[in-house]
């Protein structure tokens, strides 16, 4: 079965989530939007949004259609993939710890994204720059510290490679992919956190090493960080920081 992904064609976004996915389980899949023929673009996207009459319609990308199947939301494309693909334990308590988890780093995303546009997405960076740098002091110096000492501690706590033990699932390439987005984002303030938290940054590490992440992240298949997606690097972002760590 091949795959199709429907996301934004030039940043990384939510969609980079299920990117890893996909490319770590070796499964066959196409980046619709991504399509340079007549078939692919964002009109691509849009079109079939618009005119596919879906039953269940997504509220907005990324989306996975799978055979007759159009599955909306990060987590829940995850969730999807995970059981049918072996990147989730076999039974129910561990799909649902798993599920879990990757709802607690869809919540540090946002809190990422809310760094740069805290009053309102519709608003461009420069028109909210002070409220801003309100926000990115207080979740370097409280935010980012507790979500990252949380999978700090169950890595610890665990005794193992990966959060849910010693096979890779898919809330650590979901973990991965944080703690790439942070270090392009707030490159200071991470040197800082991952001194308090080296088990993250060794499992981000792990995960890079794994041959077909580390064959996919050396690809064109790979979207360049950009101020254009969730992790932005604004340079006085990661200034308007106070002293911080793994809580």
């Amino acid at each position: 079965m091949r795959y199709e992904l429907y996301y934004w064609p030039t940043i990384q976004g939510r969609g980079e989530f299920i990117r890893l996915a996909l490319e770590e389980s070796g499964e066959n899949y196409v980046d619709v939007a991504r399509k340079p023929n007549k078939d692919g673009g964002v009109p691509a996207m849009l079109t079939f949004l618009d005119g596919a009459r879906i039953t269940r319609p997504p509220f907005a990308p990324p989306f996975l259609r799978s055979g007759k199947l159009v599955i909306g939301q990060t987590a829940n494309i995850l969730f999807y993939l995970g059981r049918r693909h072996g990147l989730a334990p076999s039974n129910e308590a561990g799909q649902l710890w798993a599920h879990q988890l990757q709802l607690t780093i869809a919540d540090f995303v946002v809190e990422i994204h809310d760094t740069h546009h805290p009053i309102s997405a519709r608003l461009y960076f420069e028109d909210q720059r002070g409220e801003a740098k309100r926000r990115a002091a207080d979740f370097l110096q409280y935010r980012a510290p507790k979500f990252l000492g949380y999978f700090e501690g169950l890595l610890e706590h665990g005794g193992s490679s990966y959060l849910l033990g010693r096979k890779l699932t898919y809330p650590d390439l979901s973990l991965f992919q944080v703690v790439a987005g942070m270090r392009y984002a707030f490159p200071e303030a991470m040197t800082r956190l991952e001194k308090k938290c080296p088990r993250c940054a060794a499992l981000h590490e792990r995960v890079a090493g794994r041959p077909r992440i580390a064959a996919y992240l050396a690809s064109e298949r790979r979207i360049a960080f950009n101020e254009q997606g969730i992790f932005r690097h604004y340079p006085e972002l990661d200034a308007a920081r106070a002293s911080v760590g793994c809580l």
